[in-house]
């Protein structure tokens, strides 16, 4: 092979448009910029999609949850048929994984996910997560929204949608809008309270994890001896 021959198959990934660059290196090469260019398509008569694409990369960058069809309009140059796309993306990346529903939940990171539009709630909201004999996502359901240690969470109301799903286990989750991943010993108490009633239930809790806008934290790595079961398939 040729040096120039050479030169060319090294072509940068930097060196090529985002829609060359996601065919040839996948998604997780573009930068934010570029992804978003994608979704915009084009720009304006003011300016480029690129430019466009960097206001809105900014823009979201500052925002500590999914902003509004209002607040995106705000961006110079955006109009609402491309805000209205965008938010449909952000909205839907938080609610799907592509293939999650048929890959087993092996560890609590697995279900960020399904999981990962809670960082973005103003109020704590707590769900649950139902499973199937291989740990493989049924659905998940909100319970509550409020404070979660302030808002009564009865065993009872906790378990219907798994019992509805016919969940052979389940993993309850909340969020914490301070952005803290520490339990607090309300957030304890309720997970034994809940650990207790999946025992007489025969649906066991596999985990109870707190979400935050830094990541997760899971109650069961914490203080294993309070859980029956793990996230290991039966």
């Amino acid at each position: 092979m040729n040096r120039n021959m050479m030169m060319l198959n090294d072509r940068s990934a930097a060196n090529y448009l985002p829609r060359e660059k996601i065919e040839k290196f996948g998604a997780s090469a573009l930068t934010n910029e570029e992804l978003l260019a994608l979704i915009l398509g084009s720009g304006n008569q003011d300016c480029n999609v690129f430019e466009l694409s960097r206001r809105l990369s900014e823009f979201l960058s500052n925002q500590a949850r999914v902003p509004s069809l209002v607040q995106i309009r705000e961006i110079r140059g955006l109009g609402k048929v491309k805000a209205a796309q965008v938010l449909a993306c952000l909205e839907l990346s938080g609610r799907y994984i592509l293939g999650d529903k048929s890959n087993p939940i092996e560890t609590p990171e697995d279900l960020m996910g399904r999981l990962s539009f809670l960082k973005y709630e103003s109020q704590e909201h707590l769900v649950i997560v139902t499973l199937n004999s291989v740990n493989c996502v049924i659905r998940v359901h909100e319970l509550t929204t409020g404070l979660v240690n302030k808002t009564p969470v009865h065993p009872r109301e906790a378990f219907a949608k798994a019992i509805e799903d016919r969940a052979v286990s389940v993993v309850f989750a909340h969020n914490h809008p301070s952005g803290s991943l520490e339990p607090s010993l309300e957030d304890m108490a309720i997970t034994r309270v809940l650990c207790s009633a999946g025992r007489v239930l025969q649906i066991p809790v596999l985990d109870h994890i707190i979400v935050g806008k830094g990541g997760l934290t899971s109650i069961c790595r914490m203080d294993p001896g309070m859980f029956e079961k793990t996230f290991s398939p039966a």
